[in-house]
């Protein structure tokens, strides 16, 4: 794991935020704050790569569908037609690819492959994967029912009086939760759903099916 510094965060802070719009930095903000509070809870000592990772997260999220798919083509990503019905995913891929050519500094595979999932999800996914996702669905900027439901949902709990055990099986919980209500607005948009979100909703049951035997 590469070594960051604060330092080296703000100034990664101050260049995405000249990047991107107003709006868009002010969630990349927010992401920070979570991920940070989450880091707390589960793994405090990678708190400073995750942050990394949520100032990264979105860094290709405002480029068109016909700028994805050119960055795509220039970074070797391939693309289908299944990618093609969801555009809105393309950002997960093309940012993490931008980190190793552009970050090179912060291109240490916990942070890569924070960017990679933060979307979809995928099967099998990591503690820092999982942190990164949920605090992109649950941070302070985020007004839309399912995400203020499942922000209440995690820390009504109170995770921070749980037992790691406890806490474990609360994050686990959360991400099902997520995943449901992803799975539903999709289906009622009649939107088509990344077969990767299935799969990290399948790989969540089964986790869970295996601690209750």
């Amino acid at each position: 794991m590469i070594k960051i510094t604060e330092k080296m965060l703000h100034s990664l802070r101050e260049e995405v935020k000249g990047s991107m719009s107003e709006r868009r930095f002010a969630h990349t903000a927010a992401v920070e704050e979570m991920v940070a509070r989450l880091c707390a809870l589960y793994c405090p000592e990678y708190t400073l790569p995750l942050r990394a990772a949520a100032l990264l997260h979105d860094l290709t999220k405002e480029l068109t569908p016909e700028e994805q798919e050119a960055l795509c083509q220039a970074y070797g990503i391939p693309v289908d037609e299944a990618q093609r019905r969801s555009p809105k995913t393309y950002h997960a891929k093309t940012g993490a690819a931008r980190i190793t050519r552009d970050f090179p500094t912060f291109a240490d595979p916990i942070i890569v492959n924070a960017v990679r999932w933060h979307t979809t999800g995928h099967e099998g996914m990591t503690l820092t994967e999982k942190l990164l996702y949920l605090a992109d669905y649950i941070d302070d900027t985020r007004t839309f029912p399912s995400c203020v439901l499942l922000r209440r949902y995690f820390f009504g709990a109170e995770p921070e009086l749980m037992t790691p055990e406890e806490r474990e099986r609360h994050l686990r919980a959360t991400l099902l939760l997520s995943f449901e209500h992803t799975l539903k607005d999709l289906a009622a948009e009649g939107a088509p759903i990344d077969e990767d979100t299935i799969r990290a909703r399948n790989s969540l049951l089964a986790e869970e099916r295996g601690n209750q035997t």
